[in-house]
């Protein structure tokens, strides 16, 4: 008759987790009584396993119940999350929006409008303008500007006044205080809401120029933006 020590269970249980791959990422629940009544049946008859040992792995048994059920009461909980947030998110849907991002779009004569804050007055401001590879297309010198809310429009042109093909733009807003300092500005797309996709466990609003926005990035809920040829307005 194999002799099977009066191991722990549970330790076995976990070395088995580790490396049962061929059907089962883990074992259940049913696999670790499995391994119990195993172990009750080859135990050396002249060392059987005490009352003690037995309550102790009873005890582990009851702990790993648990313990599944409190994971997957927690999945379950995040799963209902999470399809509460894309609900909410529909809400969205035919809507103009404001985020925060670097890009902009261009569709024929249209651009999309970005919008920045100014938290104090600065000497100098420029605004670059980058295709997809990361090459300057423009750059447009705006000055100095007092502390406030500003929005700039491109005019859809290169630094040489050429149309620039249709597309998603990136955009950079450099500017400098009046002791030459840099300041941050942080910019803020703008588009409307045509539908809500899941990245990446991420709930994400899909724009009618294609761009998309995390959800969790929406500063304001705005009227949609007309677009004009000028460069800057505020």
């Amino acid at each position: 008759m194999s002799v099977v020590a009066n191991s722990n269970i549970l330790g076995q249980y976990e070395a088995a987790q580790t490396t049962s791959t061929t059907h089962k990422t883990s074992l259940d629940q049913d696999a670790f009584l499995t391994l119990l009544v195993a172990q009750l049946e080859h135990q050396d008859p002249l060392n059987p396993m005490d009352d003690k040992d037995m309550t102790a792995q009873l005890a582990q048994f009851s702990s790993l119940a648990e313990l599944t059920k409190i994971n997957t009461g927690i999945t379950s909980l995040v799963d209902a999350q999470g399809q509460d947030t894309v609900l909410s998110a529909v809400a969205f849907i035919g809507k103009g929006i404001k985020a925060d991002g670097y890009s902009l779009s261009k569709s024929g004569d249209a651009t999309s409008t970005v919008y920045y804050s100014l938290g104090e007055s600065v000497s100098d401001m420029q605004v670059n303008i980058y295709a997809t590879d990361g090459t300057l297309v423009r750059t447009d010198v705006i000055g100095a500007k007092q502390a406030g809310e500003y929005q700039y429009t491109w005019d859809g042109k290169d630094a040489d006044g050429n149309a620039m093909a249709d597309g998603t733009y990136g955009v950079a807003i450099v500017a400098a205080d009046t002791s030459g300092a840099a300041v941050l500005v942080q910019s803020k797309i703008s588009g409307v809401v045509t539908g809500v996709v899941t990245q990446n466990g991420a709930t994400m609003l899909e724009l009618a120029d294609g761009r998309t926005v995390a959800l969790s990035s929406v500063s304001e809920v705005v009227q949609p933006a007309a677009s004009t040829s000028d460069t800057t307005s505020s």
